[in-house]
């Protein structure tokens, strides 16, 4: 164990792992074993890396982000007013979905955003429906998209090493 990681800092070797990932994650059959090869580790140890990186909540989870509209699919952003002391167990309850991909909390009358995806527009009118009869939801309001803009985020882990 180096002197970071008993800290609860992130390793050099994080770090550059958390850079790979971010920006270079190989489209292959065995992506953890390309990123083994380029940082001298083994396979086995990107994979228990990025399983504590996970657990540690120092990342949420490593995947694709795909263009639903490209995909055919249909998504819009819904705020909802719910009721402070059930506003987990909505979430929780809203989360369910399949096609929930964001939910946030925010100090607003509309405590809890989040972006809804379907196959297609009645299947998210139905799934709106649902989630708009749930007793601790006092109002739910849909924001659809009018004009869609994407920001490429990429975290430098090694931008403030000495």
């Amino acid at each position: 164990m180096d002197k970071n990681e008993e800290y609860g800092e992130l390793s050099k070797l994080d770090r550059q792992l958390l850079n790979i990932i971010q920006k270079d994650l190989p489209l292959v059959s065995r992506p953890f074993q390309k990123i083994a090869d380029k940082i001298g580790i083994s396979e086995q140890e990107v994979i228990e890396r990025l399983q504590k990186l996970r657990k540690e909540n120092y990342i949420r989870r490593v995947g694709g982000i795909f263009s639903p509209q490209k995909l055919g699919y249909v998504s819009t952003l819904l705020a909802a007013e719910v009721k402070t002391d059930e506003f987990y167990h909505t979430a929780e309850k809203i989360n369910k979905y399949r096609g929930v991909t964001h939910n946030y909390r925010r100090n607003h009358r509309f405590n809890l955003w989040f972006t809804l995806i379907a196959k297609n527009k009645e299947k998210l009118q139905d799934q709106i429906s649902e989630i708009k009869s749930f007793d601790e939801i006092q109002v739910l309001r849909e924001f659809p998209v009018t004009k869609r803009y994407k920001l490429q985020v990429d975290l430098d882990m090694n931008k403030n090493e000495g």
